[in-house]
């Protein structure tokens, strides 16, 4: 009885567990997207200060940056030219939403990889553990490093016995 017990509260548990993980979103999700019926102005200065800051998207390319900036002038431009999503003709409707698109994309891509993962390893003949932090972009980096490494390692042979 008190196993069943013990387990019907486990699953209860891991089941609440689940559904409060589900209910929230990525911390920077909503902060990534460009959403053109919110208040466009607004989005756009927090955009700006967090492509300025070199946290939030410390892995994004200067090209990248560019492109978005690019994109969120276009709309701004749209928008402003138009006073509205509402009075704009289907394709300038298009092209806002295709430049929407775009930066929500670089952004999300970019956001994902700043993102700052540490872990906590002991380094080999010692009991001490350190924490390691880097960007997920710096640890795939890193990993493409050491296998470029290790394949040129084993291209090299080595010379013939006389």
């Amino acid at each position: 009885m008190r196993k069943i017990a013990l387990m019907l509260l486990m699953m209860a548990a891991t089941s609440a567990a689940h559904a409060s993980i589900d209910s929230k979103s990525a911390p920077g999700a909503e902060r990534t997207a460009v959403d053109v019926t919110a208040s466009f102005a607004e989005q756009y200065k927090v955009i700006e200060a967090d492509l300025a800051d070199g946290e939030t998207y410390s892995e994004i390319s200067q090209k990248d940056r560019e492109v978005v900036r690019g994109a969120l002038q276009r709309i701004s431009t749209a928008l402003a030219q138009a006073g509205g999503i509402g009075a704009m003709s289907a394709t300038e409707k298009a092209a806002v939403f295709n430049d929407q698109e775009v930066a929500n994309n670089i952004l999300t891509r970019a956001g994902a990889d700043s993102l700052l993962v540490c872990k906590r390893e002991k380094k080999v003949g010692s009991h001490r553990t350190t924490t390691q932090c880097a960007t997920v972009a710096e640890r795939r980096r890193a990993a493409e490093q050491s296998e470029k490494a290790l394949r040129e390692n084993q291209r090299i042979q080595m010379p013939a016995s006389g």
